[in-house]
């Protein structure tokens, strides 16, 4: 099997003293990994940054069998956010959530569009309301779709419109603006808790139930925020 491809890295594993093996979401192939020789060199190394676009060649002499990627940098995205400690853990967290829910060889270019959605929102004033909703739209594109207005009360408490969860477990407060999305909103208390209701469907309704755990790198990127 032999191909050439754009893509996103994901995720890189030392593999030898020489080698890494890098998980890369293609355009056209899905994800896919390989073994890059000479990646632990200062060249490729440079490349090899989690969220990099770089153009593949892959090959392999069996479907059973890891291939091997031939790399080349198309676009050198996460340098540009060296800067920001905050945007480089959110960019770590985005990649590790789309190689732990996706899978292995399945096309799916609306999550490669989705990816380059991603550095776009990154660059805007309010880039962490717009990563909660990509993560949403992440978890729809993979069959998970949070639908928030159908699980929630509208009240008016102290002359103010607030929008109650229906659990009959437990009452939460759901912030505004995951419902009436145009709302506009820069308090970082209210974006946690947003960040905290949409990790909490992905608990229960995604990783629990395929005995997975919650992505530290999710984690990190939220106690950033703090």
């Amino acid at each position: 099997m032999i191909w050439d491809d754009t893509g996103f890295l994901l995720s890189k594993n030392r593999y030898n003293e020489n080698s890494v093996i890098a998980e890369v979401f293609t355009k056209v192939h899905g994800k896919f990994s390989g073994i890059i020789f000479g990646g632990t060199s200062k060249k490729i190394k440079n490349y090899l940054q989690i969220g990099n676009k770089i153009h593949v060649n892959f090959s392999s002499k069996s479907e059973n069998k890891i291939g091997y990627f031939k790399i080349e940098i198309q676009e050198a995205l996460s340098p540009y956010f060296f800067d920001n400690q905050k945007k480089l853990l959110c960019i770590t967290s985005a990649m590790y959530l789309i190689k732990l829910l996706t899978a292995e060889s399945q096309k799916n270019q609306h999550i490669y569009h989705l990816i380059e959605d991603f550095y776009i929102l990154l660059k805007q004033d309010d880039w962490i309301k717009k990563y909660i909703f990509w993560e949403l739209e992440l978890f729809k594109l993979l069959g998970y779709d949070l639908e928030l207005r159908k699980l929630v009360d509208k009240k008016i408490v102290d002359n103010e419109l607030q929008y109650i969860s229906k659990s009959s477990v437990e009452k939460k407060v759901v912030p505004n603006f995951l419902i009436d999305r145009d709302i506009n909103t820069n308090d970082l208390t209210t974006l946690l808790n947003g960040l905290r209701i949409v990790g909490n469907y992905l608990d229960k309704t995604i990783l629990k139930p395929n005995n997975l755990t919650h992505p530290m790198s999710r984690l990190n990127f939220i106690n950033s925020l703090k």
